[in-house]
């Protein structure tokens, strides 16, 4: 971090500087980021996807500062967290991400901005506001967030009733340039959020992308509309989506039936009070065997499921796999019951015999991350000390790609932070007193290591 980046972002994090002094210290010319090039987006042509080495392709380089425009803030990222999303842009699939830069580009003078040689990645971010553009009233600079991704302007009126539907929507950092793994980022104001006052940099950084797209699958209208009672079936269970689903649906009075893979993490969700819990490697699942799906398989681990549930089928699956699981979550869903997908982390191509679909009057429900009034909602749970972070390792911004790495060949469990502004780990407590009320929880939440 330069010289003057630190004065200010030191400035604002005292909490005695006034918004308008804030606003008046100089930012640096430039500021290190995690970036992939436009330069490299063929590096990996031919290999399988396994074989794509984030490692070669995501890098930390001196960038210009993002240009801030109307109904936009500038924040100082103290940390950020691994996704799915970073892992697909530095290896360039489905396709490289700067088309969606490209095309961002052709809508607008204010677009352009986002159309460069290089990717600023990240869509989760703890931060501290250092200056406001035209039109922002509810923040300041010193104001200390939470960022969510959903990058949209409003201005059609699709997006009203429910901005996911925006045709402008966005996911920010993956759709859009200047993410949060930079010394500063640019976002629009509808993306902040009250930083929950009892959570470190790294934690709040962790909470926003897979809790708010979890919140939108299970509790929302907009999806699953979960009720007390509900039996869901949560795939991966100790991860980032799956971490968060256990917790909601637990907290919404619902029934978590927990797929894992491995016994020490059936033993911690165990610990949690979680006894609800297939190890698919102790059940040798075999979904698929020489490309074809194995039906006795769906029958064997719907009957798993029932003896958990006392011969119950589950009303709701938590769908995130994707290609590997879909047969078989469409096949364990009760009669009238609901799929809930997103992201498909093992193939996109889903398929799964209609018959158990159609002639059971079940439903597949698409959801993708979160409007702003659910991301809100998911981040006041957190504030309130109802749901908890799932944060079990935090790298330095020079070691995001090996972040990725680990992410992308499935070495972690939880969600992996990022220190961006952030001297070290445990920084950013506004309120000791509450953490300490929340303490245990949050530090049996870590446990998923």
């Amino acid at each position: 971090m330069s010289d003057a980046l630190r004065t200010i972002v030191d400035a604002a994090l005292s909490g005695s500087t006034a918004p308008d002094e804030i606003a008046n210290l100089p930012l640096p010319e430039s500021m290190r980021a995690a970036v992939v090039r436009r330069s490299e987006v063929d590096i990996f042509g031919g290999l399988p996807s396994s074989d794509k080495d984030p490692r070669k392709s995501l890098h930390v380089d001196q960038v210009d500062i993002p240009p801030l425009g109307p109904n936009e803030v500038l924040i100082a990222p103290m940390a950020s967290a691994l996704n799915f999303n970073t892992v697909w842009t530095s290896i360039f699939e489905p396709l490289p991400t700067f088309g969606f830069l490209e095309r961002f580009g052709n809508e607008s003078d204010l677009g352009k901005r986002h159309d460069l040689d290089y990717h600023i990645v990240g869509s989760d971010a703890a931060a501290i506001v250092l200056r406001v553009g035209p039109g922002v009233h509810r923040w300041k600079p010193g104001d200390r967030v939470t960022v969510h991704c959903n990058y949209v302007d409003m201005e059609a009126p699709a997006g009203h009733d429910d901005s996911m539907i925006d045709p402008s929507q966005r996911i920010w950092g993956f759709e859009t340039n200047f993410g949060g793994m930079a010394e500063l980022s640019m976002v629009k104001v509808n993306q902040l959020m009250p930083m929950p006052t009892h959570l470190t940099w790294e934690e709040a950084a962790s909470l926003s992308l897979t809790l708010a797209t979890s919140y939108r699958m299970l509790v929302s209208p907009n999806a699953a509309n979960m009720k007390q009672g509900d039996i869901v079936l949560i795939w991966g269970a100790t991860g980032g989506l799956g971490g968060f689903a256990v917790q909601l649906v637990r907290n919404g009075g619902g029934i978590p039936i927990c797929v894992v893979g491995g016994q020490e993490k059936v033993e911690l969700l165990n610990s949690l009070g979680v006894d609800t819990v297939i190890d698919r490697r102790a059940e040798g699942f075999q979904f698929w065997k020489d490309g074809v799906q194995q039906p006795k398989e769906w029958r064997r681990l719907g009957k798993k499921i029932r003896e958990f549930t006392g011969g119950d089928d589950v009303d709701i699956v938590f769908e995130h796999p994707g290609r590997q699981t879909f047969g078989a979550s469409v096949f364990v869903a009760r009669k009238g019951g609901t799929i809930v997908t997103c992201a498909s982390t093992s193939g996109y191509l889903h398929e799964y015999d209609n018959r158990y679909l159609w002639m059971n009057l079940k439903r597949i429900v698409s959801s993708h991350f979160a409007n702003y009034k659910e991301a809100w909602e998911a981040n006041r749970l957190v504030d309130l000390g109802m749901i908890h972070p799932i944060l079990t390792e935090t790298y330095a911004l020079d070691d995001v790609a090996e972040a990725a790495y680990a992410v992308h060949t499935n070495q972690h469990t939880g969600k992996l932070g990022v220190l961006v502004n952030a001297r070290a780990e445990g920084e950013g407590v506004a309120d000791p007193e509450k953490r300490a009320r929340f303490g245990a929880e949050l530090e049996a939440w870590k446990r998923l290591t």
